[in-house]
């Protein structure tokens, strides 16, 4: 999708301006930094970077998600299969979660999350997906759709693919067929990866070097902080260390670099997984690249030496702090979740024009 279309500037013209108190402009210029504010990147998908950005505009404006497009299940899956298009889904849920708290920006969170119920072709299709992939096709042009969608929303940040080819996630699994639990096998697709019964051992893109987009590459490049997580740890947080422009923007930025461990083995792709265990499959993934921060919830960690010494491993600080919801549940809350992020970020140091 390159081409550009007389119809964009039209498009435009038609958003309401102002809705949101840091819109994302044209061309998806990032917006303007008031105060000691850091550019912040956060890599991820799924309903694990939702939570991050949830967080993360609660304490910047100059906040870009870059978002794994490797999804083949459900309403994404379908669009992608019939239109040959990005799996749009997780792009949709990173859009909804930099929606503002406002009546403007929950309503509309609401709207491109809403699901059809029907008998029919559009059943369980979601309104973000059909609209962010109208947009598509009626500009040709990924990065700049979805900056209109952020306008539309009013969104506190800018959201971008990590690579703008649709991408197939393979695994390799041990014990993914019951009857031959010691065999390994390459498991195909997303939506099967994240429920395999047995045990992942690796996983690997399809294609093998995939083009990262540009812009995303930049963002990482110009950060003072990147994030990398909560999420599926196989399906959402590792494919972006697969992509080698990222990868290598990733090694080589200024930024400071944290990861947010989740709150629990998630059930299929990482079960029995102890905390310093998903720090040593991502190390096994991208052996370059080194952390400054690991970000872990106190109660979810229950040997901190053991995860400091796996940290250290990959140049990384421990940080312990209450991020859950208090109702038990395996979710983060965005208030406890920003309040840590800005200590990690006050505390570790400040770069560039943030300092």
């Amino acid at each position: 999708m390159t081409g550009r279309s007389p119809r964009l500037s039209r498009l435009r013209r038609a958003v309401p301006e102002g809705r949101a108190s840091k819109p994302v402009e044209a061309r998806g210029a990032r917006p303007r930094r008031r105060g000691a504010q850091p550019k912040v990147v956060a890599l991820g998908g799924g309903m694990g970077l939702s939570a991050s950005l949830a967080a993360l505009r609660r304490i910047t404006g100059d906040l870009t998600a870059v978002v794994t497009v490797a999804d083949d299940g459900g309403s994404s899956g379908r669009l992608r299969d019939e239109l040959g298009v990005l799996p749009p889904g997780d792009l949709r849920k990173a859009l909804a979660a930099l929606c503002g708290d406002d009546d403007w920006g929950q309503t509309w969170a609401r709207v491109i999350q809403h699901r059809f119920q029907s008998k029919g072709e559009l059943h369980e299709h979601a309104v973000g997906n059909l609209l962010i992939v109208a947009l598509w096709e009626q500009l040709g042009d990924h990065v700049q759709a979805l900056d209109l969608v952020g306008r539309l929303l009013g969104a506190h940040g800018r959201v971008l693919p990590m690579s703008a080819v649709p991408l197939e996630l393979q695994a390799l699994v041990r014990g993914h067929d019951p009857d031959r639990p010691e065999d390994v096998d390459t498991v195909r697709g997303q939506a099967t990866v994240a429920l395999t019964p047995g045990e992942v051992q690796s996983v690997h893109l399809v294609p093998h070097d995939p083009p990262a987009v540009p812009e995303a590459v930049a963002a990482v490049l110009d950060a003072d902080w990147v994030v990398l997580g909560p999420g599926s740890w196989f399906s959402s947080v590792i494919p972006h260390l697969l992509v080698p422009e990222l990868l290598d923007a990733l090694t080589q930025t200024k930024a400071r670099r944290v990861l947010s461990l989740n709150l629990a083995p998630q059930p299929g792709e990482t079960e029995g997984f102890s905390p310093q265990r998903h720090l040593e499959v991502l190390g096994r993934h991208a052996p370059k690249l080194a952390l400054d921060v690991v970000l872990a919830d106190e109660a979810a960690v229950p040997d901190r030496d053991v995860l400091t010494e796996a940290a250290k491993r990959l140049g990384a600080a421990v940080e312990l702090a209450p991020v859950a919801r208090r109702d038990g549940s395996p979710r983060h809350d965005p208030e406890l979740l920003a309040a840590a992020y800005d200590r990690i970020f006050r505390m570790h140091g400040r770069i560039g024009p943030w300092r």
